[in-house]
């Protein structure tokens, strides 16, 4: 573009700055709340509802905090790495508890599984500026731009095929073993986003034995645990390749199974060689947190500690993520009952599915139904409240048919 001049002749500080395309997602949403058709159907935004199509407070994060206003006493700053007690709880419900003890695997709170994913690029990039990353397509979208701006190369591969609505995995294999050591691979830890079509347990192990026989590095994004399949069964892959794996990186985020979104809840950890070289990387990520954010926010962490800390509030969290879980795999089965070309919904996990739709398809369904979804017709399952499943899938099926 053009320099534009100041009133001294110079182009000024801001001159040179290219417009930028405005967040599809964003915009969606400001399209969904101007519509004024109270039947209107928002499955774009990213986030649980409930059988009203609510987004509630779970009741041990609103007991938690109730806590919190009466036990804490300060609000003064808790360092770059976060609540290191909350930290603490996290991982064993990422690793396992005996994997836990792992003293070369060290973590730090983020705000939230985005700041993780960041943290993690950023560290890699100070550790290996010419690191590539290979990425499966299509992956969540925010993952380039997080990756990318701290300078990660990345190298695309095929992951799913929305014609026949699987995974590619032969392809992705053959794309894997080009891989050289000391690259990495970015996986979805479970409840794919936004195909929702997850690795088998035999494909996890098949990476798991490619990452150790190749010497890759896994980075693998866990945002959904516990919205799939279960709490333990979701977190089957990612302990598999962290196990096989010299080094790996995990973005955990507790945004969706705490639900508590915007507080922007996560934790990034790192597994080194040895005992040693996780102190040096420990060291590392303090100071890079301390350039990026400083320090965390601590209202979510400190909710999550106080769950996970107490018997009773732990065991009504993980009684109200299951039927969160429960929830969205009824809504699966469902939809993969109207018509035998969305059957396939039923055989995937968590939050996020893709229609066989076109792009013209999708803005036709915005246009006569005021049903609201991604152009590339990624949907989240769980948008649709109980009275409005039905609705939702003849209008699909309508379109499908058309």
């Amino acid at each position: 573009m053009a320099d534009a001049a100041t009133s001294n002749g110079r182009p000024g500080l801001f001159d040179r700055l290219e417009e930028q395309k405005s967040d599809s997602l964003l915009q969606l949403i400001a399209l969904c709340n101007a519509d004024p058709r109270a039947e209107k159907i928002d499955v774009g935004v990213g986030v649980y509802r409930d059988a009203a199509g609510g987004t509630p407070i779970l009741r041990a994060v609103k007991e938690a905090e109730k806590i919190l206003l009466e036990t804490q006493d300060t609000k003064s700053y808790l360092g770059s790495q976060g609540d290191a007690r909350f930290v603490e709880l996290i991982k064993p419900i990422v690793f396992g508890e005996a994997a836990a003890a792992d003293d070369r695997i060290v973590g730090v709170q983020t705000p939230g599984g985005c700041g993780a994913l960041r943290l993690g690029a950023e560290l890699i990039v100070k550790a290996n500026r010419a690191a590539r990353i290979f990425v499966g397509q299509p992956t969540w979208p925010n993952h380039a731009p997080l990756i990318e701006c701290a300078g990660v190369e990345m190298v695309a591969h095929p992951y799913y095929d929305r014609d026949t609505q699987t995974i590619t995995f032969d392809a992705m294999m053959d794309a894997l073993e080009g891989a050289n050591a000391g690259d990495l691979i970015l996986l979805h830890g479970s409840c794919h986003n936004p195909t929702g079509a997850d690795l088998a347990p035999d494909q996890w192990r098949t990476i798991a034995e490619l990452v150790a026989r190749r010497g890759l590095v896994p980075f693998v994004d866990l945002a959904y645990q516990g919205l799939g399949n279960g709490l333990e069964q979701d977190a089957e892959g990612t302990r598999l390749v962290v196990e096989a794996a010299e080094q790996a990186l995990v973005a955990q985020s507790c945004d969706k199974n705490f639900g508590i979104y915007r507080e922007r809840t996560g934790c990034l950890f790192v597994k080194a060689s040895d005992a040693r070289g996780a102190g040096v990387v420990m060291g590392n990520l303090l100071g890079l947190a301390r350039t990026m954010w400083s320090m965390p926010p601590d209202h979510g962490a400190a909710a999550v500690r106080i769950v996970l800390d107490d018997a009773d509030l732990r065991r009504d969290w993980r009684a109200e993520l299951d039927e969160m879980c429960a929830r969205i795999r009824a809504i699966r089965a469902r939809l993969a009952a109207a018509d035998p070309r969305l059957a396939y919904i039923d055989r995937q996990n968590g939050m996020f599915s893709m229609l066989p739709l076109s792009k013209e398809q999708v803005l036709a369904l915005r246009d006569d139904h005021g049903i609201y979804m991604a152009d590339s017709a990624r949907i989240n399952i769980v948008g649709l409240s109980d009275e409005s499943v039905d609705r939702f899938a003849r209008a699909v099926v309508e379109k499908m048919d058309g």
